[in-house]
């Protein structure tokens, strides 16, 4: 199978090639430290090896519940979760499903999202929906308490239950959560869910090779075992025995923190298909979670060109000069368009009559890209041969990887995130949840 090509050619104009590969010592280290469990959070460094440790086994009960929730002729799949719970699985799905599966309808279920925001009229909405369609749902949390998923779980699982009945409800709902603890392992325990468990070790938004996304993609019909063949693949050629000119994440964690050192503080990641909107949504997480911390870290974006060339085009040209590029690039599309020949030619579109849409659009990629190095924005290329299992589970570990090495030559913790709890003790200040009685009396003094 064809691997994905990391080009970073279009950055030398701002960095040194000598001073990209004058990380790689150090990066070499940092490999080590991942690989041994010997750096930085190295209680959450589960998913260094994830991919090669998944077994045949685990493979093929992940198959078998989806077709059991298939035989059901199920409609629709909800997926309970947020954060890394929500983003890995909606980046796969996304990318891989046809852009209006949900309007021509398929043998396989359509998979929606529940828990990954506060909607009043979401929520609603979504369960308007599900009172004339046959569903079954997963609920993804290890401790079955964080707040946006409860509450969409509180209120799908008195849905199930009231449509189908308790017993019947028992066999639609899956839990993955804690192996031994917390509320939602509880539950599973007691109501006799099938269970599967959220590895101790391995971070949500490191998440998407566990059951955490593996089962959703599997009950959407996709195959699982080429997008784990993938990650195995990525994780082979990027080991601790790597070098650094054949290891493509310890050469993107090599550039992007160049860059960085010099001057460029925001990483725009960009692509040119619109399916691959939501790898840029989990990437953004995983980068932005992994990174800001101690007043460091490139600032995660992205955009979707060439839509975006129409509203952000300006800023990226001409704007603020602390931005670099990184561009996902799809090499063969699944499906052939040709543009045809019109007689009157009203649109002047004549000089591109048999060329492929994918042509105009490959050389919108080039010529944007030649013209954001010349305003002053360096461009890494990743490309991908095909937009398949195998090359995202390729991506999805170059990502993951070159994340953990970037997040050590910053000198921070990868695989916390102490910063996202400031929200959330406010909110229960505000919503004077018991035992926070001293922090509602003073967030109300505020205002």
């Amino acid at each position: 199978m064809e691997k994905i090509t990391l080009n970073f050619d279009k950055t030398f104009d701002f960095i040194s090639e000598d001073a990209v590969n004058g990380y790689a010592a150090e990066l070499q280290k940092h490999n080590e430290a991942l690989h041994n469990k010997m750096g930085k959070g190295n209680d959450f460094l589960g998913w260094v090896k994830l991919p090669s440790s998944i077994t045949e086994a685990e493979l093929a009960d992940f198959e078998a519940t989806a077709k059991t929730l298939q035989d059901k002729k199920i409609e629709i799949f909800v997926v309970i979760g947020i954060g890394g719970s929500y983003l890995g699985a909606k980046a796969v799905l996304d990318a891989l499903s046809d852009s209006f599966a949900h309007l021509k309808g398929s043998d396989k279920p359509l998979v929606l999202f529940a828990g990954q925001n506060i909607g009043e009229d979401y929520l609603h909405e979504l369960r308007e929906l599900l009172k004339n369609k046959e569903y079954a749902m997963a609920v993804i949390s290890k401790s079955g308490t964080t707040t946006e998923p409860a509450i969409a779980f509180r209120l799908l699982k008195k849905d199930i239950e009231d449509k189908y009945g308790k017993e019947e409800a028992k066999s639609r709902i899956v839990a993955v959560t804690d192996a031994n603890r917390g509320a939602l392992k509880s539950l599973a325990v007691s109501e006799g869910y099938k269970t599967y468990v959220i590895p101790d070790d391995v971070g949500g938004r490191f998440s998407v090779l566990t059951p955490v996304g593996l089962l959703a993609i599997a009950v959407a019909g996709f195959d699982i075992r080429a997008l784990v063949q993938g990650s195995v693949d990525m994780e082979n050629a990027s080991g601790p025995d790597t070098a650094f000119e054949n290891n493509l994440p310890a050469q993107y964690a090599a550039v992007r923190n160049e860059l960085y050192k010099n001057g460029k503080l925001i990483e725009i990641l960009v692509n040119y298909n619109p399916k691959l909107h939501y790898v840029s949504e989990w990437w953004k997480q995983l980068y932005g979670e992994s990174e800001g911390k101690e007043g460091k870290g490139i600032f995660p974006a992205s955009v979707d060109f060439t839509s975006d060339l129409h509203s952000m085009g300006q800023y990226i040209q001409e704007g603020e000069r602390t931005l670099f590029e990184t561009v996902i690039s799809i090499g063969t599309p699944d499906q052939e368009v040709s543009i045809p020949t019109d007689a009157d030619n009203l649109d002047g579109l004549n000089f591109l009559a048999g060329k492929r849409v994918d042509e105009v659009n490959k050389m919108a990629e080039l010529g944007t890209m030649l013209a954001h190095v010349d305003g002053g924005v360096p461009n890494m290329q990743i490309v991908l041969p095909k937009l398949n299992e195998y090359s995202l589970g390729q991506l999805i570990y170059f990502f993951e990887k070159a994340c953990g090495l970037s997040g050590y030559v910053l000198d921070v913790n990868p695989f916390d995130q102490p910063g996202v709890e400031a929200y959330k003790k406010n909110m229960f200040a505000l919503l004077e949840k018991p035992g926070f009685e001293e922090e509602t009396k003073a967030i109300k003094a505020r205002l």
